[in-house]
Parts: structure tokens; sequence; C-alpha cells
């Protein structure tokens, strides 16, 4: 499943949900890398 999070005030990246964290933020893949960031719905 696709997923969008924000990153910063400028920044958003678009990848596969990976999991979501305790912090309340998500992590998505993008190829070989990972990113957590706050949902964008």
């Amino acid at each position: 499943m696709m997923r969008s999070i924000s990153l910063g005030k400028y920044i958003s990246v678009q990848g596969l949900f990976v999991g979501e964290a305790n912090s309340g933020k998500i992590i998505v893949r993008v190829g070989d890398k990972t990113f957590e960031g706050k949902p964008i719905s």
C-alpha cells in the first residue's frame, strides 16, 4: 500500500507502507531506504 509522509515543512515522501512508530509517525520504504514522518491524508 502506498502512503505519503511529511518529513518537514516542504519535503514529502511517497512509498510503500512498512509500519507505524510509537510516536504516531509512519514508516515508508522507497527502494532500499526507509523514512519516518507524519502521515499526509
